[in-house]
């Protein structure tokens, strides 16, 4: 034993006062005695901060146009610059799942002008009834109604046109708590992409379609001139220009030219300004052009859709709204 115990309860050293052995100066020295602590608590604040990033970090990942429009207000796009689930997980990847998740944000588009009445379709993008559509939908007009998916009309004014897009912004009046679609990324769609097609053919509200992508970039050219800016009353399709051929009438010498998506998903008169839409139930493109062989031929018994249709991507779209929303009207 090197240790002796004393009554007072302290140890006694043998060798106090002997001379001790020189100590190596490389040798590290002992280790202070250090009593066994505790387990360190860990503060609150941190734990509240990691929860914090954690749920930032989730919203992040799935729900970035929810929180976005949330946290900002009403009137903020829904936009997302990946996919968004839009659709219940239990109806993901089907027609029907996209239809009635996107169907609430689709509208029916009446407008009146000195050539008549005529129809199309378009998105709710904000919740107090800001709406896009096409310009040759309203272009011209004295008077706008909306009717929502539910029955509701609305009536609209037109807020900025871009004719060079054929794009335009409405807004209702005295709406509030609408369903406001999500913006997707166009950017990243591939050919053979799944899509539905959401809109208002012949006055036939919510109306659902579907097909697929079929090609990318397509150069579409349509009218700029007022007098052709609305759908023919007799039901004819838009006038457009493709790959140097006249569809559906003429398009006149005032015209403009932008890259389309084009689909196979039935499009008739009517569906213009109405949505294309993924899988995942984001808006990818406003179908604004589709072949109606009506308007080449005698008989309108031969209109309909071929499967050839094409749609502003919606990243065109998102690009423009600023200019839209500041009364742009050229």
């Amino acid at each position: 034993m090197t240790e002796s115990f004393h009554r007072s309860g302290e140890y006694e050293n043998p060798y106090e006062g002997q001379q001790q052995a020189p100590v190596n100066p490389e040798w590290p020295p002992p280790p202070a005695y250090t009593p066994a602590s505790a387990p360190k608590k860990r503060n609150r604040g941190t734990v509240a901060l990691l929860a914090a990033v954690a749920i930032v970090a989730a919203a992040i990942g799935g729900g970035t146009a929810y929180g976005i429009q949330e946290l900002t207000g009403n009137d903020t796009v829904a936009s997302s610059s990946t996919s968004t689930n839009v659709v219940p997980s239990s109806q993901k990847g089907t027609v029907a799942g996209v239809a009635r998740a996107v169907s609430p944000s689709i509208v029916e588009i009446s407008a009146d002008s000195n050539a008549g009445s005529a129809t199309g379709s378009g998105v709710i993008i904000t919740s107090d009834g800001e709406i896009v559509t096409n310009n040759h939908v309203v272009s011209g007009a004295s008077q706008i109604k909306v009717t929502t998916s539910d029955g509701k009309s609305y009536s609209a004014k037109v807020v900025g046109t871009d004719s060079k897009k054929d794009l335009a912004l409405i807004k209702l009046e005295d709406a509030s708590g609408l369903k406001a679609a999500t913006l997707g990324d166009s950017s990243g769609l591939q050919v053979g992409d799944q899509v539905v097609a959401i809109g208002s053919p012949e006055g036939l509200s919510g109306t659902v379609t579907s097909g697929i992508i079929s090609a990318l970039d397509r150069d579409v050219t349509v009218p700029t001139d007022e007098d052709q800016g609305q759908q023919s009353p007799q039901g004819d399709g838009w006038p457009f220009e493709f790959g140097g051929r006249q569809f559906n009438g003429d398009t006149g010498s005032s015209t403009t030219t932008y890259k389309a998506l084009q689909t196979d998903a039935s499009l008739n008169p009517g569906n213009s300004g109405g949505a294309l839409i993924d899988m995942n139930g984001n808006i990818i493109g406003i179908n604004s052009a589709m072949y109606s062989p009506a308007g080449a031929a005698s008989s309108s018994s031969d209109a309909g859709s071929v499967g050839l249709g094409f749609a502003i991507p919606i990243n065109t779209v998102k690009a423009d709204l600023a200019k839209l929303r500041a009364g742009a009207t050229d």
